[in-house]
């Protein structure tokens, strides 16, 4: 299942180039003659539709990779977001009714979500998924995903603690029943078997860092803390120093501030996704589609992570975080 999409980044970037040579590019960026798009002075509305929450910095970094891609590719994006499986799947339908040309949409809610974003492939609208539903998109009839294995990622991110000493970990989940935060406590607990998970609402982090305070007081046997998401990470760091906790701090993605903290050893190690990457393959995988009607990954998974990112690699990805592309 894997080997199709781990050729992911390097066959994608030649794949995107050899359709843009054929397209014919412009210093500014965008095809100037012959495989449709551009080149007949059509710009292509595509719908991005995700389930991001509020005040989460991940997604900056999905719509910085999303935006860049439109603006590479003359692009009118129309993104569009809501937390709320239902409401998500309505914002589908609303991009289905204004007849975009392409969706790119998140499955964390896949049973609600999924039904909508088949309605969009049925009514003949090149659709792709991406950073979530990994393994739910084929039941909904679409063709291409861009993302992470979570359950590979939680096994890789499980693997690296046990080597490290083992113990007790806490996996702390930060939106409930999203099925790619699941997958990813899951896949941890398949190589390190003593790991708990800790539901917590991620739109309130002090309710966040107090709750994972909390739980440090209670069992001080607890020697790592698995966050799901950098503003995540964060609170337990400021859990642990409150609650006294010798426990190790890893998380998910990455944004400036845990960079700055792997640098520092506060944080032992990001899982990276690349979500900038994300964002952008499911914009350009789209405009391909359009214009070339290229498909990517052969029906399989393209796969951005996991990729590991610690004391050995954070020196050169630091700058990029910093810039919000990684």
């Amino acid at each position: 299942m894997f080997r199709h999409g781990k050729r992911s980044i390097g066959l994608l970037a030649a794949v995107a180039c050899a359709a843009l040579v054929a397209a014919g590019c412009s210093s500014q960026g965008g095809a100037q003659s012959q495989a449709g798009g551009t080149a007949q002075g059509q710009r292509y509305t595509i719908a991005m539709v995700t389930h991001e929450q509020p005040g989460d910095s991940f997604w900056d970094k999905i719509r910085a990779g999303a935006q860049q891609a439109a603006t590479d590719l003359n692009v009118d994006l129309k993104y569009s977001n809501n937390n709320a499986a239902g409401d998500q799947a309505t914002l589908v339908q609303n991009a289905i009714d204004s007849k975009v040309a392409g969706i790119a949409v998140t499955l964390a809610y896949a049973d609600q979500v999924g039904p909508a974003a088949q309605k969009a492939v049925a009514a003949g609208i090149p659709t792709v998924a991406f950073n979530s539903g990994i393994n739910e998109y084929q039941k909904y009839k679409i063709p291409m995903y861009f993302g992470s294995d979570e359950d590979l990622a939680g096994q890789s991110a499980g693997t690296k603690m046990t080597q490290a000493g083992g113990g007790k970990a806490l996996c702390v989940v930060q939106e409930q029943g999203s099925v790619a935060l699941e997958a990813r406590c899951a896949g941890v607990k398949k190589t390190f078997p003593a790991t708990e998970n800790l539901q917590v609402n991620g739109a309130d982090l002090p309710s966040v860092q107090q709750t994972i305070g909390a739980k440090l007081q209670q069992d001080p046997s607890i020697t790592y803390v698995v966050t799901l998401g950098a503003p995540i990470a964060l609170a337990a760091l400021q859990s642990k120093t409150d609650s006294g906790s010798q426990a190790k701090v890893v998380t998910f993605d990455l944004n400036a501030d845990v960079a700055k903290d792997i640098q520092n050893g506060s944080i032992q190690f990001s899982i990276d996704q690349q979500p900038y990457v994300q964002g952008y393959m499911a914009v350009q995988s789209l405009w391909l589609n359009l214009t070339n009607g290229n498909d990517l990954g052969g029906g399989k998974p393209v796969l951005t992570g996991p990729s590991f990112v610690d004391n050995t690699n954070i020196t050169k990805i630091a700058e990029y975080a910093a810039k919000n592309t990684r």
